[in-house]
């Protein structure tokens, strides 16, 4: 019998509170053990029970989830997932709040317009939550900068003949982060899907932007994969590697989602086997479930060289240890070594 997980909701909306309540309680492995309509309210809970996992509003009265996200992962971490509105502001906030250590982002549920999908991934997203390791951080860093001027237009990049493709769930925005930071300025072009709504990868995608030193943006349909640049599947559309000549570009859509999620990282990794072969690496990062395993597997029989995340760095091992299951891997490397490899891998056979 699977182990149960005690929810605790903090949301200023009691409607918003009653219809996430409703939700997890549709799986029988999940427990609300309280809601709370502010920081302060889920403070005095918190000394009562202690919950597996905290869902988590960010603009909220008296105090703001960030300010409360702060608090808690530098005192007493617990798996935090964000559960925001679909506004400029929110979006910004919400992916700050996983650079503080939230877990993941999700989209807040309308409760008129709730579909079977949107469901299943709140769900979805609590029970990877509590799988997840979540360390004590220190907030008192400020935020990095640019330490060197980026190109400022396509016109003085070049086209790339090989491909990084990446893909990521649970934790992968921090995971990412890291590997873009660890990245060369004219690395080859970089192309990544992580399991987020719509409008959030544009947020996550100008942050990582500001803070890295190659450009980070969400991809558009048709856009150039070039050096120095990462492309990141917009929330809510699929991505796929395509060529001609000797330009590789990007194509989106909204077909059906793959393993439930779009973007989904099996569209992009095997669209990459099909398309670049062995131009190209591939690398599966922290996530749970089994999105991009078969896809790895495309891309090592074409080729490709591959590479999971190892265990002790994954905030969840689910995508990774699926990967490794189907011997789809080249490589099982650490976070912090995968970027020095890729850039070495590429430096030295394709040059």
């Amino acid at each position: 019998m699977a182990k149960e997980i005690k929810a605790l909701i903090i949301d200023d909306s009691a409607v918003v509170r009653q219809t996430l309540t409703h939700i997890l309680s549709q799986d029988d492995s999940i427990t609300v053990i309280g809601t709370a309509a502010d920081p302060f309210i889920a403070a005095m809970k918190l000394r009562d029970e202690v919950p597996d996992v905290i869902t988590l509003d960010v603009e909220m009265p008296r105090m703001d989830g960030l300010t409360f996200l702060k608090k808690l992962m530098s005192q007493h971490p617990i798996p935090v997932v964000i559960i925001s509105s679909l506004t400029a502001r929110g979006t910004e906030s919400a992916i700050l709040a996983m650079e503080y250590g939230a877990v993941s982002v999700l989209k807040k549920p309308n409760s008129y317009s709730m579909g079977s999908m949107d469901v299943q991934q709140i769900i979805e997203g609590v029970k990877s939550a509590a799988k997840s390791r979540v360390k004590r951080r220190s907030m008192s860093n400020p935020e990095r900068e640019l330490k060197r001027a980026k190109p400022t237009g396509e016109s003085m990049l070049q086209t790339t003949d090989k491909v990084i493709a990446v893909g990521a769930s649970t934790g992968g925005t921090e995971a990412i982060l890291e590997f873009l930071q660890a990245m060369p300025i004219d690395a080859y072009g970089i192309v990544i899907v992580q399991h987020m709504p719509e409008l959030f990868t544009r947020s996550f995608a100008e942050r990582l932007n500001r803070i890295c030193d190659i450009t980070v943006k969400e991809a558009t349909h048709g856009d150039t994969v070039i050096r120095g640049r990462a492309l990141i599947a917009p929330g809510n559309k699929h991505m796929e590697v395509k060529r001609s000549g000797a330009r590789y570009y990007v194509e989106l859509s909204d077909h059906e989602p793959v393993n439930r999620h779009r973007p989904s990282v099996d569209v992009l990794f095997k669209s990459v086997a099909r398309y670049a072969g062995k131009n190209a690496i591939g690398i599966i990062m922290t996530g749970m479930g089994a999105d991009g395993a078969a896809g790895l597997l495309e891309m090592k029989n074409a080729g490709a060289d591959t590479i999971a995340q190892n265990e002790e760095t994954c905030v969840v091992f689910g995508m990774p240890k699926e990967a490794i299951k189907l011997d789809a891997t080249n490589k099982i490397l650490s976070l912090e070594k995968i970027a020095p490899y890729v850039t070495r891998t590429f430096s030295t056979i394709h040059s």
